[in-house]
């Protein structure tokens, strides 16, 4: 058995802490391991990390990588999309590189899942696992089904037919449903929510999208090297629409466990402590005389006063509140924001690189401060910059500096100065972290303004994007 983990979304629904540039599946919502980390350690009973394939993107590959080592879970194998195309097209990647570089057969059994649920205990999803496995043996394409016990609006349903071994055979997909309809599905009985997951054999897989997507199958046929090559004629279509509703060979297993996809800030809610009055309260909170509340916060005070069923969360640039049982709209004011071009839509004021990270300290006309950490061992690229000259000052650890023709080592309390259009790399040859501030001066200070000549992680040059500052 194969594990397809599809860790490739940028989910908005959970703004302000999920953003384009680190989404959903790389938080920690209730512990100390992200969601990515925990889809990992689920299947670690089953399987080795080699027999894992994560879906992702070169954005978050640095992410992924980082994961890994946490997880022990280095040999698990990274399948890069060359862009999204929705899950359809992700999986068929996935199958198509478990035939041709993990040498699979047809009766392979692949076990495909979103890399951002929580599930307890494991117990019971293994065993869901196994009866799913066996189901997936006699030629069926598995879908797991969550019995709901409210009347859901975010998620889609599945109506359930006649028993079928531990299971049942598919009535029918039904759309996220209004509240109105969700509550009859409840009544009715019958029905359950769609989790995403989905188990089948190589063989099935293939037969299923012959018959129902030929575009992409032929596409998927072609090999590995085609495939990705002509990755931008994938339709941009999920599983289910392009398979599991069509099929005739699909079945739904009833889940086991506990879930939740953490699809909003209400389920965020739902699965934290609470105290005796229904608050939960993550970060510096003060509270007086609230009730069932949710209070997150990341780097400032947050109190309230008279609060009940009220969401607050709040990071170093944005907060959000909400009432409860409309945090699915969440997504419309992530929309909004990308509409007005707001950068706090795409990145926090901390984002994360292959080196390490950067914090955004102060920003304002003509500068930015940042605060850099570089990880042991790392190298920035080459680059040089059109429009702004920085000023490095190291706080901890030693950098080694290239400026131009020039290279030196800058210690602790020393500072160097960076021209503008001057080519430059900075690099942490020792095994503690650097830390430095930057301070930016210029008349544009975005960060696509660089152009890379040399640099480690294969990360595309930039400089296609800037023109001249007339034309900023």
């Amino acid at each position: 058995m194969k594990i397809i983990i599809l860790a490739g979304g940028g989910g908005s629904r959970l703004f302000p802490l999920s953003r384009t540039n680190y989404p959903k599946q790389f938080l920690k919502l209730n512990g100390n391991k992200s969601l990515l980390e925990l889809t990992i350690d689920r299947f670690a009973p089953l399987v080795k990390p080699s027999d894992m394939v994560i879906v992702t993107n070169r954005d978050y590959v640095h992410l992924v990588e980082k994961e890994l080592i946490t997880s022990n879970a280095q040999e698990a194998h990274i399948l890069l999309e060359p862009m999204g195309r929705n899950t359809a097209p992700a999986i068929a990647f996935a199958v198509r590189y478990c035939i041709d570089r993990l040498g699979c057969e047809k009766d392979e059994v692949l076990f495909v899942t979103p890399a951002d649920h929580l599930i307890s205990p494991v117990e019971k999803f293994i065993a869901n696992v196994r009866l799913a496995v066996g189901l997936a043996e006699s030629h069926k394409i598995v879908t797991l089904g969550i019995k709901p016990d409210t009347p859901e609006t975010g998620y889609g349903y599945i109506k359930a037919g006649k028993p079928y071994g531990y299971g049942f055979s598919v009535d029918s997909f039904r759309e996220k449903p209004d509240r109105a309809t969700a509550e009859a599905y409840l009544a009715a009985g019958g029905y359950y929510w769609n989790s995403g997951m989905f188990v089948f054999t190589i063989g099935c897989f293939l037969e299923e999208l012959k018959a129902h997507q030929g575009d992409l199958y032929a596409l998927t046929a072609a090999g590995l090297e085609e495939m990705q090559a002509n990755f931008a004629q994938m339709p941009n279509i999920s599983f289910d629409y392009a398979i599991a509703e069509k099929s005739k060979q699909v079945v739904m297993l009833p889940f086991l466990a506990k879930w939740n996809d953490i699809g909003s800030w209400d389920a965020v809610y739902d699965v934290l402590d609470k105290d005796t009055d229904g608050n939960a309260f993550q970060g510096d909170c003060l509270q007086i005389e609230c009730s069932n509340t949710l209070m997150l916060g990341k780097s400032r005070l947050i109190a309230g006063i008279g609060l009940e069923d009220i969401l607050v969360v709040e990071t170093g640039d944005a907060i959000v509140v909400a009432k409860k049982g409309e945090s699915q709209k969440v997504k419309d004011l992530v929309n909004e924001l990308k509409a007005n071009s707001r950068l706090e839509a795409e990145e926090h004021m901390t984002v994360h690189r292959p080196w390490g990270l950067y914090t955004v300290l102060s920003s304002g006309p003509g500068f930015k401060i940042k605060k850099i950490v570089v990880n042991p061992g790392q190298i920035l690229s080459l680059q040089m910059h059109y429009h702004r000259s920085e000023h490095w000052i190291v706080i901890s650890g030693t950098a080694e500096v290239t400026i131009g023709a020039s290279q030196h080592s800058v210690h602790e309390t020393e500072s160097v100065f960076v021209p503008q259009t001057a080519r430059h790399r900075l690099e942490n040859a020792d095994v503690v972290p650097l830390v430095i501030i930057e301070v930016q001066n210029g008349i544009y200070l975005g960060e696509d303004d660089i152009v890379r000549y040399d640099d480690i992680y294969g990360r595309q040059d930039a400089s296609h994007s800037i023109k001249t500052a007339a034309a900023i």
